[in-house]
């Protein structure tokens, strides 16, 4: 069969490398998803990477898109192909008409099983043996020159990735040189014996001026810096480590005494998750703002803490960087599957407020709103981002630094608020909105409380009375309420009037955004909220209300959104239906498009047979 290619696709295509963890690949995928983006041209780069050192396949996913679309879209239209354990999937993986990329060093007849794709070979490693000294020299150029070929092929300009090389190893010119040489070789060759370019190529847009590219953790750190933090305790989980690795860098030259020289902030790595909690603990309760990192097996082992600190009334604030479970699971792999743990973390009756960002952008300014919340309610606040968002490059607006910006410490009261009070009762509600007042340790004597996770009173006593303990716990519950006013509104769209809608979460929004776009031009109109916080407020109620028919969109098995939103809502069960999707890898708007479509056809196909 002859391949039938595309027609052109400037600027809309995905491409999917495969190769081997370990052997430098990371650097020339970054370094082709940039120059991309440096064009001018919206791009996303998403990395599936082992958890273990080397050895094992990774795969890195580049989706070039002139209309700005940042999700999957379930199309692969180019593979690389540098692992030979993976040619028979990533093969199958190639879209009808659509090309493969190989190292032609040696005859790979497996490649050559499908004839409605072209397969193009570049014979890297013979053209590296021949130019590079040294076995790991040879095997990291190699993946350096495969980029030097896609550029042919993508008709990408060599100046921007020399530029892009220049940047990345300003201090060390002999890589330059020699990256720069790699590439040159992949792209000559390319465009001596290949179809340069390929209808899959780019031309220079203006769609990314003003933009920048950024993870969610490193955003995230950044948002902590900002909000006023200065203590951070942690145990290294993937994918969490390197949100703390960001907030060491930015606090080792924001949080530096310029005279002295001496650092004011705290960063310690715990033997373990548990104690790092207590230590976040103990430090707010002393009036630093501090917080923690970390994901589900280390969530899970800070429930008992957590429990305490709801009971107790103490500020703090996890970033919960999700990935795939139950147990170890895949560290590596991103889900949304600690919704339920984050929400009733610890035995008991307790509920904590979580935050939910869709991007990196969203992870720096709920950076700030968490410790506002968390000091404004006096009580844990969870932000739960994911692996998607967290380790991937997006591509986001600049983050707005605003210099007059001052933490809400809540209600605390100082060292004159003390001495014109008779007595300081820490756990008494006077404003009926089931925040109490607190103090700092140190201000007056006067502020003087025992700080309780046993049974007490609202005077802070201890008690096992009945009716003394289950007021303190019905005023939590009254805190929760309040806490709807302050958590993120959700963010609603769509025509307004439509029967049905979708409703989901986080990193699922990108592919929610395009997969509304593709239904709307196949006749289906639906509106579309996402939630940004717990608890979920009256804006939530209203949205599921309004519609009939409610699609669910999440990452993971067992339908959390869905159990959230019929447990904390007034919603009719009925309405929801949930579309699931927990292989690991992020959602793909072809997935929620084919959801809706076949939900829809089944229930037409029912109402035709009730009727027959």
């Amino acid at each position: 069969m002859t391949p039938v290619n595309p027609p052109d696709r400037i600027n809309d295509f995905a491409l999917k490398i495969a190769t081997v963890n370990g052997t430098g690949s990371a650097s020339a995928n970054t370094l082709l998803m940039k120059s991309i983006f440096r064009s001018g041209i919206p791009v996303m780069g998403k990395n599936y990477f082992p958890s273990n050192i080397q050895g094992l396949p990774t795969w890195y996913e580049i989706r070039v898109s002139r209309d700005g679309y940042v999700a999957r879209s379930g199309q692969v239209d180019l593979m690389v192909c540098m692992n030979a354990e993976t040619y028979a999937r990533d093969i199958r993986e190639v879209a009808s008409g659509g090309y493969v990329l190989y190292d032609s060093s040696w005859p790979r007849p497996a490649l050559l099983q499908r004839g409605d794709v072209t397969v193009l070979g570049a014979p890297l490693a013979r053209m590296c043996n021949e130019n590079f000294d040294g076995v790991r020299t040879r095997i990291l150029m190699k993946n350096i020159c495969y980029a030097g070929v896609l550029a042919a092929l993508l008709d990408l300009d060599l100046t921007r990735i020399r530029e892009l090389l220049g940047e990345t190893y300003a201090k060390k010119p002999a890589l330059i040189e020699a990256n720069m040489r790699a590439i040159q070789l992949g792209y000559d060759y390319a465009k001596t014996h290949l179809p340069c370019p390929l209808p899959l190529r780019v031309a220079p847009m203006n769609e990314t001026a003003g933009h920048l590219m950024i993870d969610g953790n490193t955003a995230a750190a950044l948002g902590c810096v900002y909000a006023g933090a200065t203590v951070a305790a942690w145990y290294p989980i993937t994918p969490s480590t390197s949100l703390m690795d960001a907030f060491k860098g930015f606090a080792d030259k924001a949080r530096v005494d310029q005279e002295t020289g001496r650092a004011n902030y705290a960063f310690i790595q715990a033997e373990d998750e548990l104690a790092a909690i207590g230590m976040v603990l103990g430090a707010n309760w002393n009036g630093a703002r501090s917080f923690t990192s970390t994901s589900g097996p280390g969530l899970s082992l800070m429930n008992e803490f957590l429990g305490l600190a709801y009971y107790a009334e103490i500020p703090a604030v996890i970033f919960d960087v999700q990935r795939v479970g139950p147990s170890t699971g895949m560290p590596t792999r991103t889900q949304q599957c600690d919704l339920m743990e984050a929400a009733y973390a610890s035995h008991g009756d307790t509920k904590h407020v979580c935050l939910y960002p869709a991007n990196p952008e969203e992870c720096f300014y709920m950076a700030v709103q968490a410790f506002d919340l968390a000091e404004r309610l006096q009580t844990p606040v969870i932000v739960l981002l994911d692996l998607d968002i967290g380790m991937n490059d997006w591509m986001c607006r600049p983050l707005d630094w605003d210099d007059s910006y001052q933490p809400d410490r809540g209600k605390v009261l100082g060292r004159e608020a003390l001495e014109n009070i008779p007595k300081f009762h820490r756990y008494i509600d006077p404003d009926e909105d089931g925040i109490p007042y607190r103090t700092f340790p140190g201000v007056h004597p006067k502020g003087a409380y025992f700080t309780r996770g046993s049974g007490h009173t609202e005077l802070g006593t201890y008690t096992e009375d009945a009716a003394e303990y289950q007021k303190v716990i019905d005023r939590l519950t009254r805190k929760f309420e309040t806490a709807k006013r302050y958590v993120p509104v959700a963010i609603v769209s769509g025509p307004g009037h439509a029967h049905g809608a979708i409703v989901s979460i986080g990193s699922c929004d990108g592919a929610v955004r395009e997969a509304l776009d593709v239904l709307a031009l196949r006749g289906v109109q639906l509106d579309y909220l996402r939630v940004r916080g717990f608890p979920f407020g009256e804006d939530v109620e209203k949205f599921l209300a309004e519609h009939d028919l409610i699609y669910v969109v999440e990452q993971n098995r067992d339908a959390q959104l869905k159990s959230l939103l019929t447990l904390e809502t007034r919603v009719e069960k009925a309405k929801l239906r949930s579309l699931l999707h927990y292989s690991g890898l992020p959602v793909s708007s072809a997935f929620i498009v084919d959801g809706v479509l076949a939900d829809l056809a089944e229930d037409h196909r029912a109402r035709a047979g009730a009727l027959r």
